[in-house]
């Protein structure tokens, strides 16, 4: 038995950690993640600009990412299907050039109703990335290695979000939000075409994936499959009506801030991306549970300082915010396969769903939440969202074994 368990690492056809086909793999889905994320949330940094142009209120305006993330989550499940039949690399790579080609349409769309269409159909496409990545890591990189690189994948989501955000606000401010989001298209061809190009060949076969509504029952049949879906549908709404609307805050007093100026906040990004890269080697020491319920620990905490009438303290918050944000999605994305079972194929495009679906519902409802009460009804918001998520991740860790028990590696 030892023997066997000895071999099969050098019979394993995926990518070793630190293997010339592993890095290719980490390069090209980094750039992935990079020119998905950034044209899909590239208009969340100027909002305020399309609301004026467009004569729309600030809620309505938040669906010119509300409507991309609907695409997205519409579209996850069709995209992990289409990779069953023909593998993860050629979907993914159709996807990317799809969704460039209509993102560099999008920004000459004269009309509000219209750019949300097509920025629905943008989603459409871009689903095909966050539907597949995890799954298509898992099969290009041995286990081992998984961890570290599903963190690469998201750090590149998370550089993506940050420059499609600066790019654009900054570009906007001089040249008018209609630049701002071309060039943004312009940065994200560039990684599409590293993508394209250092993309190792698939490690495995395409592997027929199990029927998808007998799939989808056994996935939303496994209590923690369903805690995971419901944590990403909560804490990522949140996220985004956190980020949709402090947008609109800082631009009034007391801190009357540019749109440019409003933009570079997006760098508390960073945070995210070290998050990403860092958080799998707590949970060496830190069960994932508990690392969880510590990430909506400091979210609260980083919301609760963005209350503050002082700009420093408002940074911090947010930096702390989106820290503890993408850590917590890294440990999910990451337990997501560990917690699936006959359905495993498609437990991460349900994920990725209810990540999309609460960015769309959540986003907007933030929106309703800043005109009923301000920032600061906006914030409780988000603040509840978090502490139901924290409290589910809670309930089913106690329910099996406890925090530390609950996703021990099975032996």
């Amino acid at each position: 038995m030892s023997g066997e368990t000895a071999q099969a690492p050098a019979q394993d056809p995926r990518a070793a950690a630190g293997s010339p086909a592993y890095r290719r793999a980490l390069i090209a889905l980094f750039c992935a993640g990079l020119a998905t994320f950034a044209q899909m949330y590239s208009p969340q940094g100027i909002l305020p600009d399309l609301a004026r142009e467009f004569g729309v209120s600030a809620g309505t305006s938040s669906w010119a990412v509300g409507a991309t993330t609907i695409g997205v989550a519409i579209g996850v499940i069709p995209w992990a299907l289409v990779s069953d039949r023909f593998g993860r690399i050629p979907a993914m790579r159709v996807a990317m050039v799809l969704a460039l080609a209509i993102g560099l349409v999008a920004p000459v769309i004269p009309e509000f109703p219209a750019f949300a269409v097509v920025r629905c159909v943008e989603g459409l496409a871009l689903a095909g990335l966050p539907a597949i990545a995890v799954t298509a890591i898992a099969e290009t990189v041995r286990p081992e290695a998984l961890g570290p690189a599903v963190g690469t994948y998201v750090a590149g989501t998370t550089i993506g979000g940050l420059l499609g955000r600066i790019i654009a606000g900054t570009v906007a401010q001089e040249l008018g939000w209609r630049w701002g989001m071309g060039a943004v298209a312009v940065i994200a061809a560039a990684a599409t075409i590293v993508f394209l190009a250092r993309i190792p060949r698939p490690a495995l076969p395409a592997r027929r994936g199990e029927r998808a509504l007998p799939a989808i029952r056994d996935n939303l049949a496994r209590p923690g499959v369903v805690v995971l879906i419901l944590q990403a549908f909560l804490l990522m709404g949140g996220f985004v009506a956190a980020y949709n609307y402090l947008a609109f805050r800082l631009q009034e007093p007391p801190f009357q801030l540019s749109l440019g100026q409003v933009s570079w906040l997006f760098l508390a990004y960073l945070a995210g991306a070290a998050a990403s890269r860092w958080v799998w080697s707590l949970t060496r020491r830190i069960p994932p549970t508990i690392t969880l319920l510590v990430c909506a620990g400091i979210m609260i905490a980083g919301l609760t300082l963005t209350l503050l009438p002082s700009l420093p303290w408002v940074i911090i918050g947010l930096v702390l915010f989106t820290g503890a944000f993408f850590a917590a999605h890294t440990i999910a994305s990451g337990l997501i396969e560990r917690r699936a079972g006959a359905g495993r194929t498609l437990a991460p495009p349900l994920y990725t769903l209810a990540y999309y679906a609460g960015s769309s519902l959540l986003g907007w409802l933030g929106g309703v939440a800043f005109a009923a009460a301000g920032w600061p009804g906006t914030a409780v918001f988000v603040g509840c969202a978090v502490l139901i998520a924290a409290a589910a991740s809670l309930g089913f860790a106690l329910a099996n074994g406890g925090p530390r028990l609950a996703d021990a590696p099975r032996a």
